[in-house]
């Protein structure tokens, strides 16, 4: 008979091992576009590099950079958050799986009673002691319906949702250090900047000082040069904040100060980034981790409606035990001590209305996760486009503006000379400085805004996480 038991255990294990009422899942269809938008100024590329498997310290070509990088994942507290957080998703996995199984326990338990002799049945006292041992489970749900197999595919999924958001993670955090990283550069090129336009106009001030004290100039243009001067003061205690500002941000995402040699100079300094390209096909989103992720979280959603259909069905639990007894400690072991019991139990609901209602939000639930995994995807193809018609634009804006600087030096020059010569008033010089200093500053901001679209462009086609290496496999 215990033999029999033993058998018919196993076999529930088995036959429930693939038993689930969850719908079929299908991938939706992506509610975007098949082909990103075509810019006149830069079409897409109808080769592709694969951006996700493209390492970030093969993007990023500047050393100091890479390094500030592989501190920040080192040591960047939000990443070790979601990594605990993924470690926590799969234990809890582990123990929504475990409801599979029975939980078997050794029991060793003993007692002595005494019985009065009213109710011994013998007329007299009556002394009983009792030792048992053996192993026993109680309450194991057998899941013939799939309740609990349901559930358990829902909480893999949401482990994998949480590993997918710490892909995420470390995509945002490299992203987010090598922005900082380019906007100190550029702040600290333009507080360079501010400095030597200080010294121009310093040096225009004394000229002008001199012109007055020989009578050549009236009051007024000293005025006017003093005024530069007071600005350009104002720009480099602006940028002065500026740049210690940046400096502590970028201390923030590494998690520890930067060494000073590791900081950019300026944004030239800075070496060029890979050039890189989506393609032709906006497919290459399903590859980020944040759809991955959303999809992840629409499969649970998915197999929480498998679990609540099973509600409607008996649950059958099984309470067993074997082992032995005995009146006496020293009789435990002995021939014929031996016990078993066997208790099935089945729970056929009747009428809840509960578990309608409980069906009713899975369902919607679900539709939910769709409209979270849609968005997700209409979300990523906007970013890639905004980064494709920056991209499609820039170097023009580029090349303009340096034409831009190189007309503004060359007003300034003359009206300087025009100046000196007497041919033209201090106000024309003041126009042309101030042209002159708006013009550079916007330069570096537009060379400072290509290389930060092409980090974005690099992060959100997936670009920044890379996998573990594989275990070697053993032999």
């Amino acid at each position: 008979m215990n033999k029999n038991v033993l058998l018919l255990l196993v076999g529930i294990a088995a036959g429930q091992a693939g038993c689930t009422m969850a719908p079929k899942y299908a991938r939706p269809e992506a509610p975007v576009p098949a082909e990103w938008p075509v810019y006149q100024a830069a079409p897409p590329t109808p080769i592709a590099s694969d951006v996700a498997l493209l390492h970030w310290q093969d993007f990023f070509a500047d050393q100091n950079l890479q390094r500030i990088i592989a501190a920040a994942l080192k040591n960047n507290r939000d990443l070790r958050l979601a990594a605990l957080n993924v470690e926590r998703a799969r234990a809890l996995y582990g123990v929504q799986r475990a409801e599979l199984f029975p939980v078997v326990n050794a029991v060793v338990s003993g007692g002595k009673e005494r019985v009065p002799a009213d109710l011994s049945g013998i007329g007299k006292p009556l002394t009983v002691k009792q030792v048992e041992a053996g192993l026993g489970l109680s309450s194991w749900e057998i899941d013939f319906f799939g309740r609990i197999r349901s559930l358990s595919d829902a909480a893999l999924q949401e482990y994998f949702a949480t590993e997918q958001a710490s892909r995420s993670t470390q995509i945002l955090l490299v992203s987010e250090v090598a922005n900082a990283y380019l906007t100190l550069a550029a702040d600290r090129e333009t507080l360079k900047l501010a400095g030597t336009t200080l010294e121009a106009q310093q040096a225009a001030y004394d000229l002008v000082k001199r012109r007055l004290d020989r009578g050549y100039v009236p009051e007024l243009d000293l005025f006017r040069a003093q005024t530069q001067v007071d600005a350009a003061r104002r720009d480099i205690a602006r940028y002065t904040q500026q740049v210690a500002q940046d400096e502590n941000a970028l201390d923030l995402l590494v998690g520890a100060p930067v060494p000073d040699d590791l900081l950019p100079a300026e944004l030239g300094g800075v070496s060029p980034l890979k050039e890189i390209s989506p393609g032709v096909s906006s497919e290459v989103l399903l590859s980020r981790p944040d759809i991955h992720e959303a999809e992840a979280y629409l499969k649970a959603a998915n197999a929480n409606i498998g679990a609540a259909r099973a509600a409607f069905f008996p649950r059958i639990s099984l309470t067993a035990a074997i082992g032995t007894g005995s009146a006496d400690l020293s009789g435990l072991f002995k021939s014929g001590s031996g016990a078993w019991s066997f208790a099935p139990q089945i729970v056929a609901p009747i009428f809840d209305a509960r578990a309608w209602s409980a069906l009713k939000v899975t369902e919607i639930d679900k539709k939910s996760a769709i409209a979270q995994y849609e968005k997700a995807i209409q979300t990523a193809f906007r970013e890639v486009a905004d980064a494709l018609a920056v991209r499609g634009t820039v170097d023009q804006q580029v090349s303009a503006q340096e034409s831009l600087v190189h007309a503004a030096a060359e007003t300034y020059r003359l009206s300087s000379t025009r100046y000196i010569k007497g041919i033209d008033n201090y106000l024309s010089v003041l126009d042309a400085q101030q042209s002159l200093y708006a013009a550079q500053q916007r330069l570096v901001a537009i060379r400072w805004g290509k290389l930060a679209n092409q980090v974005r462009l690099y992060a959100v086609l997936g670009g920044g996480w890379q996998p573990e290496p594989a275990a070697p496999a053993s032999r």
